[in-house]
């Protein structure tokens, strides 16, 4: 470990100096490609750096307590200096292991999140809402942009489906634990007789990615303008602003209706196909290598329940880590922190597992 934490410090310093050359700076891809692997590997260095200083005070104390004739309060502060020193090593070593974990590279990137009702009917429909809602409040926590892509609602102010794009800063990195089904059980406001419902909702949390990442050709493409509609199906737009994209290869088709012109909805629509198609090809090459995603709880398969809220009881229940917590009023309310940490703090624990055990 600690040859690759000199190689990355050695890296840092190139990077640090390549940083300053003007033809480095004049060329704005060499210079933003720099710049990112500068920001990935900043945390690295500075805590090998505070490894360092750790082993030298320990080493320090040792010499020290190794020479004859010290007196009693110099002997009590260098068995204090040994103690912490110690301590310091095991913390920062601890968190080194994890940061040189291998990093998902599309953790720094902004996401599309289509949420769609499943079983259950106006209560799924209606629980997407709420979910739609809860993201909502947690990207504004989080201080994340939030823009609107397309909704199909129903008449009960429910959603058979809703998609929008949510920005900032390492946001899949933490959205990418929503994949998958999401199960409620509470008494719908339509059941007269008081009795709970189990209804299930299917969120996709997709990583948006540049043109580059995925080609595809215009003549694969089947372009539809249409007039946006609102809940029941009623006209809210006069004009066929509205777009409809069909990749004919695969079939799949993506709706933006929410922008305000027609090439901004083909924008977001052509942003959309690209998340997809990324998002199938990462689908085709996880499936390969199937055993080593057994750990990767942010990776699992959408069609797993990973999440169960259960409104009489006020819990919520995250079945991939069995992590129950009764404050399931706060975590509609957006208060996620606490799931998605537990999430990611076992993602490294399991990956750690598996480094230690590849390295026997």
């Amino acid at each position: 470990m600690l040859e690759k934490l000199k190689a990355a410090e050695d890296r840092y310093e190139e990077i640090s100096l390549r940083l300053t050359d003007p033809s480095v700076i004049n060329d704005n891809g060499q210079y933003r490609s720099l710049m990112k692997e500068y920001k990935d590997l900043t945390p690295i260095v500075t805590k090998y750096r505070e490894l360092a200083a750790a082993r030298q005070a320990h080493e320090e104390a040792k010499e020290l307590l190794s020479e004859s004739g010290l007196d009693h309060e110099l002997r009590e502060m260098a068995e204090e200096q040994l103690r912490e020193s110690q301590k310091e090593i095991e913390l920062h070593t601890g968190e080194l292991r994890i940061l040189l974990l291998p990093r998902d590279p599309n953790d720094d990137k902004s996401v599309i999140v289509e949420i769609r009702g499943g079983a259950g009917g106006e209560e799924a429909a209606l629980f997407a809402a709420s979910l739609h809602r809860m993201y909502t409040m947690y990207a504004e926590r989080r201080g994340w942009g939030l823009d609107p892509i397309s909704a199909n609602e129903t008449e009960l102010g429910g959603y058979k489906e809703i998609s929008f794009s949510l920005e900032g800063e390492s946001v899949y990195s933490r959205m990418k634990y929503e994949s998958g089904v999401h199960r409620v059980q509470r008494v719908p406001d339509t059941e007269a007789s008081g009795r709970i419902h189990t209804s299930t909702v299917t969120v996709a949390v997709l990583p948006e990615v540049e043109d580059v990442e995925v080609e595809i050709n215009e003549k694969d493409l089947q372009i539809d303008t249409f007039r946006a509609s609102g809940a029941g199906g009623q006209h809210i737009n006069k004009t066929e602003s509205a777009i409809r994209i069909t990749h004919l290869p695969t079939g799949m088709v993506v709706e933006c209706q929410d922008q305000r012109s027609q090439h901004k909805n083909k924008e977001k629509a052509m942003s959309v196909l690209r998340s997809r198609l990324y998002d199938r090809m990462l689908s085709e090459q996880n499936a390969q290598v199937a055993s080593e995603r057994r750990s990767q709880v942010g990776t699992g398969d959408r069609s797993e329940r990973i999440r169960t809220y259960n409104f009489p009881q006020g819990r919520v229940t995250d079945h991939r880590i069995g992590l129950t917590l009764y404050k399931l009023d706060a975590v509609m309310n957006g208060d996620l922190d606490e799931i998605v940490d537990a999430l990611i703090t076992f993602d490294q624990t399991e990956r750690l597992r598996a480094s230690a055990e590849g390295e026997r």
